[in-house]
């Protein structure tokens, strides 16, 4: 129960920071940090996360990498269904504290703000088709969890894992906020869209495919590589 709490705390910060920073700070009049600064929160969220509860939890706080790592053999399938459903919750809560703060803004409209959530076509920010989306989550997450398979490998330099992964996620971001408004993780689409509703949710569906089958691709990528290396 500890490593599931933990999991849930921390998809909590990854969705309230990274979330947050996109709802309430990247269009900021005059202080906005645009998609470069909501990049550079999600990375944030991830690096702090790793830090505080990886010798817990290990820090997935996203049901693609929970995946990603059982088909890696670096996690233990019967566990995976609790890390999922507490990654879900622990999301839909930071996602309904940010709701409660952005409400507090007069006139706040949260389908005018899009509440951060992810879509594709008429709801892609920059207006993608499904097939570029589909495409981009799947490549961005399998090059995700190839990432941290190899930054958590035992001969990899412990010290380095929470800033090449924060980093990755950060560039993940800089690439794909464009054409999804980035998910790689199904439990941060399922919060935001949660509260945003309407397409958001009819389009959900993509933002738990596309990452699941990434995070297994890329845990099988990284087991094969280090396979042929012994």
């Amino acid at each position: 129960m500890g490593k599931y709490l933990a999991e849930a705390i921390g998809t909590f910060w990854l969705v309230l920071g990274g979330c947050g920073s996109a709802v309430l700070a990247a269009a900021y009049p005059g202080l906005g940090i645009g998609f470069l600064g909501v990049s550079l929160a999600f990375g944030l969220t991830v690096l702090s996360m790793a830090a505080a509860i990886g010798h817990i939890s290990g820090c997935h706080l996203n049901p693609a990498v929970t995946a990603g790592l059982v088909a890696g053999g670096r996690f233990p399938i019967k566990d995976a269904l609790g890390y999922i459903v507490f990654q879900c919750l622990g999301g839909i809560a930071g996602a309904g504290v940010l709701y409660l703060i952005a409400r507090g803004l007069p006139g706040f409209d949260i389908a005018v703000s899009g509440f951060a959530a992810n879509g594709y076509g008429a709801e892609s920010p920059g207006g993608y088709s499904l097939a570029s989306c589909f495409i981009v989550e799947v490549v961005l997450t399998a090059m995700f969890l190839f990432v941290i398979h190899g930054a958590t490998d035992k001969r990899a330099p412990g010290v380095i894992a929470p800033i090449a992964i924060g980093l990755c996620l950060t560039l993940i971001h800089l690439i794909s906020i464009p054409v999804t408004n980035t998910s790689v993780n199904p439990a941060r689409s399922t919060a935001t869209a949660f509260f945003a509703g309407g397409a958001s949710v009819q389009q959900l569906w993509l933002f738990w495919l596309a990452p699941m089958i990434g995070g297994i691709l890329g845990g099988m990528l990284y087991r094969s590589v280090d396979e042929c290396r012994d």
